[in-house]
């Protein structure tokens, strides 16, 4: 049995097929790990969704297009120009695929093997154990009678800086941001949504969120996807999974048992 944390998906179910084919992946004897957005840009995001719900126990967590489906889906977003959910949004079993979508957690914790799954990242004030506490206070407000509302007030960038006297719209928004968008803080945990490009080319004043000085989460290896900019990439015991396969780059699965790196070329899902 192999456990395989795979980089982001965006509707590219024709690399994820080649790279099981590559891993010689076993379903039901092995499990797949998923870092998030799924869907949206490339152009199989209707049978991506399908072909998870196949799959025997996956580990999925959230990532910002995957919210920003679901906020479509209830009129809380608009559609982009660049987006390919339509398919989605008009096929005969939607609302399935969509109730299973949001179902999904925003962070996965492993604590036999102290491993964490989440889609971008963690702020520094956070250990896990309130990361996981707060990701689930917005997956109550994503999976409860009121999952429109939730996603309306999830937008923005403020606040910037997380305090647990944070609220109602302002709280949820934040863990949104924290655990499906962030790539740079300053050095005080500050979160900056603005600078996106690979490492060096941030603005003066600006760390990865994994480099913010006293982050508390440290000890517990995190993987994470995101940011397709940094590429797939090792830091300690944070590993970025994101090979930019939506991009024309690679697709790249980790397994979790040795930390090797499996990766197929992306050539066949152009954005």
């Amino acid at each position: 049995m192999a456990t395989y944390a795979i980089g982001d998906l965006q509707g590219c179910l024709r690399s994820l097929q080649a790279l099981l084919a590559h891993i010689r992946y076993r379903d039901g004897t092995d499990r797949l790990w998923f870092t998030g957005d799924l869907v949206n840009r490339g152009p199989e995001s209707l049978e991506t969704l399908r072909f998870l719900r196949t799959l025997t126990d996956p580990v999925v967590v959230l990532g910002n297009h995957d919210l920003h489906l679901l906020g479509v889906a209830c009129g809380a977003r608009r559609v982009g120009t660049d987006d390919t959910l339509e398919a989605i949004l008009t096929a005969p079993d939607r609302i399935e695929l969509l109730d299973w979508l949001r179902q999904q957690p925003l962070l996965y914790h492993d604590t036999d093997q102290d491993i964490a799954m989440v889609h971008a990242g963690l702020p520094a004030q956070w250990t896990i154990a309130e990361a996981r506490d707060l990701a689930s206070e917005l997956e109550g407000a994503l999976q409860g009678p009121l999952p429109c509302q939730a996603l309306e007030g999830i937008y923005g960038s403020q606040p910037d800086l997380w305090s647990p006297a944070l609220l109602g719209a302002d709280r949820l928004r934040f863990i949104a941001n924290a655990l499906t968008r962030i790539r740079y803080c300053d050095l005080e945990g500050r979160l900056d949504m603005r600078n996106k490009g690979p490492l060096g080319t941030q603005a003066p004043g600006l760390v990865p969120w994994f480099d913010v000085p006293g982050r508390r989460s440290r000890q517990t290896r995190i993987v994470f996807g995101h940011w397709s900019s940094l590429g797939r990439r090792v830091f300690g015991n944070v590993v970025c999974l994101d090979s930019g396969c939506l991009w024309g780059g690679t697709l790249t699965a980790l397994r979790l048992e040795d930390s090797m790196f499996f990766s197929v070329p992306c050539d066949n899902c152009g954005a």
